[in-house]
């Protein structure tokens, strides 16, 4: 043997399987094919990593890495079989498939210890192939998660999207993740829950909630996500099927938000069009809507806001836009102009789903990144309006005295999980569709930083405008305006009509929020899409065939149930609907996926997983916060909540009894989730006692140490290693 095979045979793994070598492929099939003929014999006698389907067998590349999947991504075409250990070198001056390749191709996995035949060769063809395998399909179009022996997909099936795809690159990842957090969340949602909470007092708890809540879940989601290649609610079902709930809920969520999220789109939309008029329509209050109430600003004359009167850009969002009627009693009819819009939302959601991230990754090459400059833009325009000083002196300075109340802690908290996505799902599914190797550390940081950052600079030229709004109004900034939803609409049109080229700059502010919306939208609506795929895949199969037709339903569904908020009580139906589905829950829901993960799947198993996939254990930052300071922080705000519990209002508006019913009913489709579930858990649990059946049902199901799903062949720790197995 020569100094380079013996250099390669101390390099390659301690196993070998004994083929013996023909030079002609017929004579060495037919051999293998006699009845009489000695069955090939594995031989462990060393540590064998584990993959995960037949596309990774064929790329492994060092077999003293990490042991379970993190070996399945980026992998050499063959191994040498290595030398017995009785010296014989019997066939070890030749290439042959390691016995992780015959293993994993169609005949089950392997711990280098047990083996199970899954599928009988039928065919000296297939045989053969078992011994010599084909070239191995692309990487980026094979399943990574399909079972040991899973067939490929026949010529029928090739229109069908990958049971999980890959991101093309990191970079659409993070984009993804970035689009998501720097969204709604942000541009509409954080401006409005900082004004309703006292301004300065909001970015205290902001700052403290996203330190010891945001970060954390948000390495823990991506961990999960990407360790189990699926979307939350399997995600947490194999992690703890106590909690199958918790990811049931969150996707329900989901669903909720994405039809009013689409009418805020659908609003933009709106005023995207409307500003390619030749004035800006809000301008002024010279238009038929506008009422004897209407009143527009002027500082010069030194007279402050009358009461009861509206400035113009008001009179347009609610009786031009909205033409919102006095109360949810009153619903009215069909707002047909924002139902155009609506289905326009939709379609452009649709076309950009309808290839799964296939083509949602490549629309936010735009959508993500246009907006960052646009944003830039108004922030330097915002910083040389007249009292600008006056609302960042509100938007900085803190009233210590708010902090003693649960609003501002409360609002944090929803803020921190609505903008970066956590406990609705949308991350732990992006992550799904990372390779097992990737490095989610760095993205959990950067995420993080992004959105904390766009978050203020969003706030400075927002409280900026305000303060120019308070400063022609001779007002104070918490009584420019009431808070409600539509204060986006309200606050930026008003001062971009002050500008010169207000058009333009009209034009370009809706489309940098339209790119905005959709971003929150195409997360929002890609979790329901991923959770019935991978809940249902065999009826999505065989009913619906296409994956298109499947986003085609999700969306025309969305659609529907979209409707109610573009009547004329559309918006109350919208505050309803936000209130109590996604900040009431949202707490509560985050609490039980912390429980669920951290205490009940355990600190530690999570912790080894993540250094299998990046090869470094969390730090004890993460530990703590994800064991003690999370749990006990999210506790305390969902108990707070609970007890300050005040009834929704639209302004002056108090909703009646049979709304603040149907808010809670809403609430209830998530609240109900976790104990439902829970229980069904325990009853189809194996048992014959309450107590076994409660043990098994916290037990981390279709998982072993390897981290392939549905493997039976991982023997547990404890059990010793046969000296030899027969491949029988």
């Amino acid at each position: 043997m020569s100094k380079a095979d013996s250099s390669a045979e101390g390099a390659l793994p301690s196993v070998a399987i004994n083929v013996s070598h023909f030079g002609d492929q017929d004579q060495e099939c037919l051999k293998l094919l006699e009845p009489s003929s000695p069955a090939p014999v594995l031989t462990p006698s060393g540590q064998i990593r584990k993959v995960k389907s037949f596309t990774d067998t064929h790329r492994l590349r060092d077999v003293n890495a990490a042991s379970g999947a993190a070996s399945a991504r980026s992998l050499r075409p063959y191994d040498q079989v290595t030398a017995y250990p009785d010296g014989s070198d019997s066939g070890t001056n030749h290439y042959a498939p390691s016995v992780r390749s015959l293993a994993s191709i169609g005949m089950g996995c392997t711990d280098g210890r047990k083996m199970v035949i899954r599928r009988v060769p039928t065919s000296p063809t297939e045989l053969f192939h078992l011994v010599r395998p084909p070239t191995p399909p692309d990487e980026d179009t094979a399943s990574h998660d399909s079972d040991c022996g899973e067939e490929e997909e026949d010529a029928e099936t090739v229109h069908l999207k990958p049971r999980r795809p890959f991101w093309a690159n990191k970079i659409q990842f993070v984009l993804a993740c970035v689009g998501y957090s720097v969204g709604l969340g942000n541009v509409w949602r954080f401006p409005y829950l900082c004004y309703k909470s006292g301004g300065g007092a909001f970015l205290i708890p902001y700052f403290i909630v996203l330190l010891i809540c945001g970060v954390p879940m948000l390495f823990m989601e991506l961990a999960i996500g990407q360790y189990t290649a699926h979307g939350p609610i399997g995600a947490l079902s194999q992690i703890c099927p106590l909690f199958k709930g918790a990811g049931v809920a969150s996707v329900a969520i989901s669903f909720i938000m994405s039809t009013y999220y689409a009418v805020i789109i659908a609003w933009a939309i709106y005023y995207f069009f409307t500003s390619f008029k030749s004035e800006v329509p809000w301008a002024s209050c010279s238009n038929r809507w506008n009422t004897p109430q209407c009143w527009v600003p002027n500082h010069n004359t030194n007279i402050s806001k009358p009461n009861g009167s509206q400035t113009p850009t008001e009179q347009f969002f609610e009786k031009k836009v909205l033409s919102m009627s006095d109360g949810i009693e009153f619903p009215g009819g069909m707002r047909w102009e924002l139902a155009a819009c609506l289905v326009c939302a939709w379609v452009l959601v649709y076309f950009a789903l309808w290839k799964s991230i296939k083509s949602s990754a490549k629309v936010r090459y735009i959508t993500t990144t246009l907006p960052f400059l646009l944003i830039v833009v108004f922030l330097g325009r915002s910083l040389t309006l007249e009292g600008a000083n006056k609302g960042l002196k509100f938007f900085f300075k803190p009233d210590w005295e708010l902090l003693k109340q649960s609003r501002p802690w409360v609002n944090a908290a929803s803020q921190i999980f609505n903008s970066i996505g956590i406990a609705f799902g949308s991350m732990i599914m992006f992550a799904s569709y990372n390779r097992f190797d990737n490095n989610f550390l760095h993205d959990t940081l950067a995420v993080s930083l992004i959105n904390a950052v766009t978050s203020l600079i969003v706030g400075i030229f927002t409280f900026a405008t305000i303060g120019n709004i308070a400063f022609e109004q001779n007002t104070s900034v918490k009584d420019v305006i009431a808070d409600s939803p539509g204060l986006l609409f309200v606050v930026y049109p008003q001062a971009i009509a002050k500008m010169p080229a207000s058009q333009l700059w009209a034009v370009l502010f809706f489309f940098m929020f339209l790119c905005l919306g959709l971003n929150s939208q195409f997360a929002i609506v890609e979790v329901v899409v991923t959770s019935i795929q991978d809940g249902f895949p065999d009826m999505i199969r065989k009913r619906l065939v296409y994956h298109e037709l499947l986003v085609l339903c999700v969306c025309a569904v969305s659609l529907i149930f979209g409707l109610p908020h573009i009547i004329h009580s559309g918006i109350y139906v919208f505050q309803l609907m936000d209130y109590y589905a996604a900040s009431l829950t949202i707490t509560y829901l985050a609490f039980f996926e912390m429980v669920a993960i951290a205490w009940f799947y355990g600190v530690d198993r999570l912790s080894k997983n993540i250094k299998q996939m990046t090869g470094q254990c969390p730090s004890l930052y993460f530990r703590f916060c994800w064991l003690i300071a999370a749990p006990a922080l999210l506790l305390a705000l969902w108990v707070v909540s609970l007890v300050d519990y005040m009834p929704p209002s639209y302004r002056q508006y108090q909703y009646p009894a049979w709304a603040q019913v149907l808010g809670w009913t809403i609430a209830s489709v998530s609240l109900l989730c976790i104990p439902v579930f829970a229980i069904v858990a325990i009853v189809r649990s194996p048992g014959t006692s309450l107590r076994e059946k409660l043990r098994n049902s916290i037990r981390p199901t279709s998982l072993c140490d390897c981290g392939i799903a549905d493997c039976d062949l991982c023997c547990s720790e404890s059990e010793p290693p046969d000296d030899k197995v027969t491949i029988t």
